[in-house]
């Protein structure tokens, strides 16, 4: 998995390509905990790269919402392919993130 970072104003944007599993997961979730770490809580995670997600990658955004609202943070998803917004709806995951269609959506909410 690739995980690009962009900073727009006071929040952080990753791009991430690949697919989000066990392999990726404690990537994902190291990069989310050392933002929090500095503070940066307000993310945003562009999907539209990844066409896969299991169980762990799912996990993984799961523990990182929670690191962030630690810190009164939010992550905002964005650019779900089919297949993934499918995994979230399945597990009701789509009720706890902020789903949006594209990144300017996204920023907005905040």
């Amino acid at each position: 998995m690739e995980i690009l970072k962009k900073q727009i104003e006071d929040m952080d944007v990753l791009v991430l390509k690949g697919r989000l599993d066990a392999a990726s997961a404690k990537e994902l979730k190291g990069k989310v905990v050392a933002l929090a770490r500095e503070n940066r809580v307000k993310l945003i995670i562009d999907m539209a790269g990844v066409d896969f997600i299991d169980s762990s990658g799912l996990g993984s955004l799961i523990s990182s919402l929670r690191k962030v609202n630690e810190k009164q943070g939010d992550i905002k998803m964005v650019s779900l392919q089919k297949q993934v917004r499918s995994v979230f709806e399945l597990t009701r995951s789509h009720c706890i993130f902020g789903i949006f269609d594209d990144v300017e959506a996204a920023l907005g909410s905040f």
